[in-house]
C-alpha cells in the first residue's frame, strides 16, 4: 500500500482540473449574482447577531487594539523589523509579546490588517468594526476557518497526521452541532479515529486516479502509523476553544453560541442579508456601493445612474475610485461597475487609475470595454499574473460576501489549467488576502484531496514558506 503527496495526487486527479478556463466577466458576476430565497432561521436558542458580535468583538479585542496601533505605526509588517515592532506594540499596548504575537497573528487571519509590501494597512473590517456586526462574525469565522493556522502544531506531530485531523474536525463539529449540549471527549476520540481511518484507506489505494499502478513507494509519502489520536484531538480542541469556538469541561467539550452558529451557518451554506438600499442618493459612494450590492444588475445601474445625477462628475468619479482603493474587494467591483455608468467623462482618471497595482486589472477591462471590446472577451488585456490577482481579489469578495457555492463557481473562472497551477500562481501573486481565499477555499470544498492541499498552501504563505 503506498501513498501520494497531494499535490502529486491533485496533478493526477482528473477530477480536481478546473471545469473551464471561463472569462474573468464570470468572475466579476460572480458576486453580484446571488441567490434571493429566504434564509432559514437559526436553531431556537442562538442569540442574537448583536449580541454574537459582541462576543466575537470580546474575544479579538487584543487583536483589534494591535491592528489600531499597527494602522497607525505602519510598521509591524516589515519583515526585518517585525520583532521590534511587537516590542513596540507590547509597551504601548500593556501585552505581553506572546499576547502581541497572538492578537497580531488573529488580527491578519481575520482580515483586520493586511500586509502590503513591507507596510501594514487595516482591512475595511477594521474600519467597520464598531459599526458593523456582520462585518465583526464574518471576521471571526474567518479565523474559525484558519483555526489550524492560529493554533500551533505541535513540533512532534507529523504533517500528514495532523492534516488528517484538520480534515476530519467538521464532522466532530457537527457532531457537537447535533448535540446541542456537551460531547463526552471519548465520543469525539471515537469519530475522530474512525475518519482517520477512513482517510487513510482512501490515502492507502493501490491504484493511481487514472486506474493505473501506484507511484514507486521512493515516491510515496510515508503512512501516518502510530498516530497519537488522543494528542491530535486534544490539540484540535484547544485550537477550535482558542478561537471561541468551544469551551472545554472536565472530559467535555461544548460549542460556544459563536461556535454553534458558524457551524449551522456552514451546515446551512447561508448568506445573511445585507440591509435592503434605502436613501442611496444621499449616501457617500461606500455606503451607496454596500446598499446596491444584493441588486440586480438592472436596478443596481438605475441606483448608480441617480447617485450620479446628485453630483458632479469629477467629484462622483473621485468618490467611486476613492471606495474602489479600500479593503473591500466587492465595493472594488461595484465601483467599477458605476464607472461603466459614468462612461467617457471617467476615461482619463479611469486610465490614471491604471497606474495603481490593486486597481489595474479593473481599469483595464473598464478601458477595454470603452473602446468597444466584448465584456465576454475583455479580460484579454490582462496579463496572466494581472488576471490571477483579479481572480484572487473577486474570490475574497466572495469569500467576505458570498456563499460557498459561489467561492466553488468561481474556481471556474481561473485562467490556469488546474488547481495545483492555480495555486502556485496564486501563491505567487502577493495579494494581501491570499491566506484568506486559501483558507475559505479550502473550507468549502468537498474534495477532501483538494481541500488537503489548498489548506497546506494556505499554511505555507502564512508562515513565510516556499
Amino acid at each position: 500500500m503506498t501513498s501520494r503527496k497531494p499535490d502529486e495526487q491533485l496533478a493526477r486527479n482528473s477530477r480536481l482540473r478546473l471545469v473551464r478556463p471561463g472569462s474573468l466577466a464570470t468572475a466579476r458576476r460572480a458576486v453580484t449574482t446571488r441567490r434571493t430565497r429566504p434564509a432559514p432561521r437559526p436553531p431556537e436558542g442562538t442569540p442574537a447577531p448583536a449580541e454574537l458580535a459582541g462576543q466575537a468583538r470580546t474575544l479579538l479585542s487584543d487583536a483589534v487594539r494591535i491592528a489600531r496601533w499597527a494602522a497607525v505605526e505602519r510598521g509591524p509588517g516589515a519583515a526585518g523589523s517585525l520583532p521590534e515592532a511587537r516590542r513596540r506594540a507590547a509597551a504601548a499596548l500593556g501585552l505581553t509579546p506572546d499576547q502581541v504575537r497572538t492578537g497580531w497573528d488573529r488580527a491578519r487571519l481575520s482580515g483586520l490588517i493586511e500586509i502590503h509590501g513591507d507596510t501594514a494597512r487595516p482591512g475595511w473590517r477594521l474600519r467597520a468594526w464598531d459599526r458593523d456586526d456582520m462585518a465583526v462574525l464574518r471576521g471571526w469565522v474567518a479565523l474559525f476557518d484558519a483555526w489550524s493556522l492560529a493554533h500551533p502544531v505541535p513540533e512532534h506531530l507529523a504533517p500528514t497526521a495532523v492534516a488528517e485531523v484538520v480534515e476530519a474536525v467538521p464532522q466532530l463539529l457537527s457532531l457537537l452541532q447535533l448535540s446541542a449540549g456537551p460531547v463526552h471527549v471519548p465520543a469525539l476520540l471515537d469519530l475522530l479515529e474512525q475518519r482517520v481511518a477512513e482517510l487513510r484507506e482512501e490515502r492507502c489505494d493501490p491504484l493511481d486516479a487514472e486506474g493505473g499502478p501506484a507511484a514507486h513507494p521512493a515516491e510515496a509519502e510515508p503512512p501516518a502509523a502510530d498516530v497519537p489520536v488522543p494528542v491530535l484531538l486534544d490539540w484540535a480542541l484547544q485550537g477550535l476553544a482558542s478561537v471561541g469556538a468551544l469551551t472545554l469541561g472536565p472530559g467535555q467539550a461544548t460549542l460556544t453560541p459563536l461556535g454553534n452558529w458558524a457551524v449551522w451557518v456552514k451546515l446551512e451554506q447561508i448568506c445573511v442579508a445585507a440591509q435592503s438600499p434605502a436613501g442611496n442618493i444621499e449616501q457617500s459612494a461606500e455606503d451607496m456601493l454596500r446598499g446596491c450590492a444584493r441588486l440586480t444588475p438592472g436596478p443596481a445601474r438605475a441606483e448608480y445612474r441617480a447617485w450620479l445625477a446628485a453630483r458632479t462628475v469629477s467629484s462622483a468619479v473621485g468618490e467611486l475610485l476613492a471606495a474602489a482603493r479600500g479593503e473591500d474587494a466587492l465595493l472594488r467591483g461595484l465601483a467599477f461597475e458605476a464607472l461603466r455608468v459614468v462612461g467617457g467623462p471617467a476615461e482619463a482618471e479611469v486610465r490614471a487609475a491604471a497606474a495603481e497595482p490593486s486597481l489595474r486589472p479593473y481599469a483595464l477591462l473598464w478601458i477595454a470595454e470603452y473602446e468597444g471590446a466584448d465584456p465576454e472577451e475583455a479580460a484579454e488585456v490582462l496579463t496572466r499574473e494581472e488576471a490571477t490577482w483579479l481572480w484572487v481579489d473577486t474570490a475574497a469578495a466572495v469569500a467576505d460576501h458570498g456563499e460557498p457555492q459561489l467561492l466553488l463557481r468561481h474556481l471556474e473562472s481561473a485562467v490556469q489549467g488546474t488547481v495545483p497551477a492555480l495555486i502556485e500562481e496564486v501563491r505567487a501573486g502577493g495579494h494581501p488576502r491570499t491566506v484568506q481565499v486559501l483558507v475559505a477555499l479550502a473550507a468549502a470544498h468537498p474534495d477532501p484531496a483538494l481541500a488537503k492541499a489548498v489548506r497546506r498552501a494556505a499554511f505555507q504563505v502564512h508562515t513565510g514558506g516556499v
